[in-house]
């Protein structure tokens, strides 16, 4: 079985193939256009969300699976297609932007490598899986075909001075602040269309969060006015996800940090939402039959998840 770059791969081919037919002849460049439309569609319940005309759509999702990074690709290929606009914002470290940046720049042959040595060794979590690493090699291949499309790694304190202005919140407040002006300065560099984020789901939350005894609020609360954000969470009929957890017997003591002897990382079974006969989709409110969630807008719909392992693994 093909992995999922390989997949990727795959599909630049043919859009590279496509691409170098529609340099030749006009009538070959809307037809290129027509067959990248084909390759990748929005899901069902897009026009829903993109009739509100929102700046974000922050899709919160379970870390570690194949499912959830790909559906975003789709997403962001087929408004690309389109002639829209778009960043892709992603849950790797703002230290390590720079770095993403130029790796953007690169040949399709080159990219893959350069992006595996900005900070992907030290992700043990889903954040750092195949499927993650897929779809940056999907978006990027698009990217070298014309298609506007960016990215942005955006989790945490880029630097110290943006640490310190937020030091004084309480709880995880100061890390999803610093996730939210970073998402927010990537954004005002272009007049894009939409700004898709995908971000693990307590960060995608409308209200303020419980965590270890102390309030804070989380990036989505921060992004920018709640008019211009859609928020939705990751649903599914379970399977499996590759996350990081404690060991049996291992009590986390307070005011101790969790060490990395006290979790293990692998695939994971996780339990399902509820099992509808559907392909992925994306639902405004909630699903049917379950109350809505005050923490989101809305839903989107995976199926039947599987577990991604870790693109790149520490020597």
């Amino acid at each position: 079985m093909r992995s999922l770059i390989a997949q990727a791969l795959c599909i630049s081919a043919l859009l590279s193939e496509l691409s170098a037919q529609s340099d030749a002849h006009a009538a070959n460049r809307r037809s290129s256009k027509v067959q990248v439309e084909q390759v990748c569609q929005v899901p069902i319940g897009w026009a829903d969300v993109a009739s509100r005309e929102p700046r974000f759509v922050v899709f919160g999702e379970m870390h570690g699976t194949q499912q959830a990074p790909a559906f975003i690709g789709d997403i962001a290929c087929a408004l690309a297609a389109r002639g829209e606009r778009i960043l892709v914002a992603i849950e790797h470290s703002s230290t390590e932007n720079d770095a993403f940046q130029k790796a953007w720049h690169l040949s399709n042959a080159e990219f893959p490598e350069a992006l595996k040595r900005a900070g992907w060794a030290d992700r043990d979590d889903g954040v750092g899986s195949e499927a993650m690493l897929a779809l940056l090699v999907r978006l990027h291949n698009l990217a070298r075909l014309g298609q506007s499309i960016d990215i942005v790694a955006f989790n945490g304190a880029k630097d110290a001075e943006q640490s310190r202005r937020f030091s004084d919140l309480p709880g995880q407040g100061p890390h999803d602040a610093a996730q939210a002006e970073n998402i927010r300065v990537a954004a005002a560099a272009h007049a894009y269309d939409h700004v898709l984020v995908l971000v693990g789901n307590v960060h995608a939350r409308k209200r303020p969060v419980e965590h270890f005894r102390a309030q804070f609020e989380p990036m989505v609360m921060r992004l920018g006015p709640p008019s211009s954000i859609i928020t939705l969470n990751m649903k599914t009929a379970g399977g499996t996800a590759w996350n990081c957890e404690l060991k049996p017997g291992v009590t986390p003591k307070p005011g101790k940090p969790i060490t990395q002897d006290d979790i293990a990382c692998g695939s994971y079974p996780i339990s399902g939402d509820a099992d509808l006969p559907h392909s992925p989709f994306i639902a405004l409110g909630a699903l049917q039959g379950m109350a809505i969630d005050p923490d989101y807008d809305g839903v989107f719909w995976l199926g039947k998840v599987n577990a991604s392992s870790k693109a790149v693994v520490s020597h």
